[in-house]
């Protein structure tokens, strides 16, 4: 229905009704009673619309929908439209609210760097990862300018210069930031942070990863290569000759071959694809295992002793044999002839431990904390003369970690060194 008629008829039919009464009491009691009874009706319908009125502005001043007064008339149109709107309104505002809650939820969990400015570079609002890459404080910087919080040249001749085609990269507080400014409304501008420096320091791993391996299989392809050179040059060679290249090309491609093996491990290690298989794990048995092989190397050279005063636990025997078969191959390995190696498997005060003791050369405190970072040696010629790939720390520390465990290194130049696998209690056998 048209909403003119929605409102005029009613009235219309009221006023006739006003008008119909009077003509009654003009009838009935004269002209004068009629027109006093008829200013009565009027004016007491004044009174009413007034009175709604003020409720109105009353409301108006604090607009809740339940308020809201129940009207007469035009007005129950009126207070129900108001009604529904209101009510939308509120649901409405308990949309926004809840969805700003989760925006601001979604901004303070993102590892980026929010900060929004206005267009004169006051801060107006920052999530934590941008605190932290910024140096910044939400509720003390707040309402300050930008560029007098982040006092770099470069990074403020680039707000300035408003050239934001581009990201900027800078070195604030220790760490590498890449920044960028996206302006958005017209007077807005939103500043992000990215922190490239694990990312740059896993790029420079890689690297240094393939420039030693490449180092590594360098040195035995170049001795087997030469060596088959001579060969085919030379078909003359006598057989002493001869098995002398065949016994070296042979040293040489197990130790490319160990190399390898080593690298396979390693990725296998820190592959998603190859969880962590927990299984019973006899320690007695490892051990003795761990302590044959030890001697096998060692080929009569070394004392070695072994003890097993601890439980069983649940790991990956195949890896746990690893990672304390290349500590017990680095003791003998670091180890003059006529020296001793123990090894021993106890109860610690609070985790289980894997202990290779050792009266070997022994080793500066400077190396130690690098001794399990891929191919760093201390000595590498020494290290070269006894076979090592350079891997063999590296592997350990990774089985520690997918076994919740951790590497400790204690050392004495000349005196010999102690490395102790530490294992938590919850591997214990249950």
């Amino acid at each position: 229905m048209n909403p003119r008629l929605v409102f005029w008829v009613p009235a219309v039919l009221r006023l006739g009704l006003v008008a119909g009464a009077a003509g009654i009491v003009w009838w009935m009691a004269g002209a004068v009673t009629a027109l006093a009874f008829a200013l009565v009706i009027v004016v007491t319908l004044l009174v009413v619309q007034l009175n709604y009125l003020h409720k109105l502005g009353e409301w108006l001043n604090d607009p809740k929908s339940g308020k809201l007064p129940d009207g007469w008339g035009a007005w129950t149109d009126v207070f129900a439209r108001l009604y529904r709107l209101r009510r939308d309104d509120e649901r409405n505002r308990d949309d926004l609210t809840e969805w700003l809650a989760r925006f601001r939820q979604a901004m303070h969990l993102l590892p980026e760097g929010v900060a929004i400015m206005d267009d004169v570079l006051f801060l107006e609002w920052c999530n934590p990862a941008a605190e932290r890459h910024l140096g910044l404080t939400l509720e003390r910087d707040k309402g300050r300018r930008v560029t007098n919080l982040i006092r770099h040249p470069e990074f403020i001749d680039y707000v300035i210069l408003g050239r934001y085609e581009q990201p900027l990269t800078l070195a604030i507080r220790g760490r590498k930031l890449v920044v960028q400014v996206i302006p958005f409304e017209n007077r807005r501008q939103i500043l992000v942070t990215h922190d490239a420096t694990e990312s740059d320091r896993i790029e420079a791993m890689r690297r240094d990863f393939i420039a030693n391996a490449s180092h590594e299989l360098r040195t035995p392809l170049t001795v087997v290569v030469g060596f088959l050179e001579i060969a085919l040059a030379d078909p003359g060679l006598d057989a002493e000759t001869r098995t002398a290249h065949l016994k070296l090309m042979t040293e040489q491609a197990q130790r490319m071959q160990r190399l390898i093996e080593d690298m396979l491990t390693l990725s296998r290690l820190e592959s998603d694809e190859y969880p962590l298989k927990r299984e019973r794990v006899d320690v007695h048995k490892l051990v003795e295992q761990v302590a044959n092989d030890a001697r096998a190397l060692s080929n009569g050279r070394h004392q070695i002793e072994f003890e097993v005063d601890g439980p069983d636990l649940m790991g990956s025997a195949e890896e746990l044999r690893s990672a304390f078969g290349n500590l017990a191959t680095n003791a003998v390995r670091y180890t003059p002839a006529g020296g001793t190696i123990r090894l021993a498997w106890r109860r610690g005060p609070d985790d289980l431990r894997f202990e290779a003791c050792d009266t070997g050369i022994g080793i500066d405190e400077q190396h130690i904390s690098r001794l399990t970072e891929r191919f760093y040696r201390v000595d590498k010629s020494r290290s070269r003369e006894t076979q090592g790939t350079g891997l063999g720390l590296a592997i350990v520390k990774h089985v520690l970690l997918r076994h919740g465990g951790k590497l400790s290194i204690r050392s004495t130049p000349g005196k010999g060194s102690v490395f102790t696998a530490s294992l938590p209690n919850t591997s214990l056998q249950g």
